[in-house]
């Protein structure tokens, strides 16, 4: 198994955490998306991953060798060929609730304050620094706040966001949360967010996958 991963890409932190949860040893190799103009835009990754993005994944099954991308399309294969430590539960109900979470942040929050949108409203549309973070605090914390009211409409206390032991979800939640204190959005209206936030940086799956302790760390 092979992560072609960024540190900092919360995407590609969401597949380490999902690695880790399974138990799973792989291979990392860094593709920094800021250094030499970017090496997730050179040839040689291009041609692993056309959409020049991380995280792509590489592994063997069936007797092949596969190239995957997006994070959720490799979470969901890493769950279902890789069955310990299953990520999602076996009820379809339970399922569909825990995939609309993660893709309100894989589909609605992320894709509008990722790398290359933020590079292109400061170099193309030229916006300042500071209307760019007010572009992402606003759209973070307004997806964030929609998921806090998801959660406190279960009236449940779990650990995790659907459960005492982490799973599917959690790992979008998290690199999320580090997105947003990163950027320095307001969460004190999310208690229950950040209650799930704190028990997840306890965990020793979620320790290792932390942007911090990646070997491209800087």
């Amino acid at each position: 198994m092979k992560l072609y991963s960024y540190f900092r890409s919360s995407a590609s932190y969401r597949v380490r955490i999902a690695l880790n949860l399974k138990g799973l040893d792989y291979e990392q190799a860094a593709i920094h998306l800021v250094k030499n103009g970017g090496e997730q835009l050179s040839e040689a990754f291009k041609t692993l991953n056309p959409e020049a993005l991380v995280p792509a994944f590489v592994d063997q099954h069936g007797g092949e060798e596969h190239v995957l991308t997006q994070s959720m399309a490799i979470i969901e294969y890493l769950d279902e060929v890789y069955p310990q430590h299953p990520l999602l539960p076996a009820d379809p109900v339970s399922r569909a609730h825990i995939r609309a979470f993660a893709l309100s942040i894989a589909c609605e929050v992320h894709p509008v304050n990722n790398l290359r949108i933020l590079k292109y409203l400061t170099k193309t549309l030229g916006v300042t620094e500071d209307q760019k973070n007010a572009w992402y605090r606003h759209w973070c914390e307004t997806g964030l706040l929609v998921l806090e009211q998801k959660l406190q409409s279960l009236g449940q206390q779990w650990k995790y966001c659907f459960g005492d032991e982490p799973g599917f979800a959690d790992c979008f939640l998290i690199p999320q949360i580090a997105n947003a204190q990163r950027f320095q959005c307001d969460l004190s209206a999310m208690p229950r967010l950040m209650q799930i936030n704190q028990h997840c940086l306890a965990h020793p799956a979620f320790i290792k996958a932390m942007p911090a302790n990646q070997p491209d760390a800087e």
